[in-house]
């Protein structure tokens, strides 16, 4: 079981940490001069490729965070857990968030501001504390 545990958290880790990232690439394409297609398509470039790599490193860190609940039956039934799994359907909506900004920026229909992305990029901070918070602490 240690060694499922230990790959869930790394993963959970890598696909956070292409997580807090894309959405610093969002906020550099926000910026970016109309003229500047170059500086565009790099970004964009980048931001399809970090996506894409986020996305494979999420699917590891479910099936290990499945892995515990489902075959070890680590906080079944305890509220913590249904609190857990919440987080990390938002943390899924998140990532879905992303695909669909990256979406709008490739087609040339972004319509938010850098500012708004600045905020934006703190969410998955935000789910992650709140992930760790209950997994350790079990407030109820």
């Amino acid at each position: 079981m240690l060694w499922v545990k230990s790959l869930h958290i790394v993963f959970i880790a890598s696909w956070f940490a292409g997580l807090f990232y894309l959405p610093r690439i969002f906020v550099n394409l926000a910026m970016v001069p109309a003229q500047s297609i170059a500086e565009r398509e790099r970004l964009l470039l980048m931001a399809r490729k970090l996506l894409r790599f986020t996305t494979i490193l999420a699917v590891p860190a479910l099936g290990f965070g499945l892995w515990l609940f489902l075959g070890y039956g680590i906080g079944k039934g305890a509220g913590w857990m249904h609190a857990k799994l919440f987080v990390v359907l938002l943390a899924l909506g998140y990532h879905h968030a992303c695909w669909s900004l990256l979406k709008k920026f490739k087609a040339g229909r972004n319509t938010r501001s850098h500012r708004w992305y600045r905020f934006f990029n703190e969410v998955p901070v935000l789910l992650m504390l709140a992930a760790v918070i209950l997994v350790v602490v079990k407030p109820f």
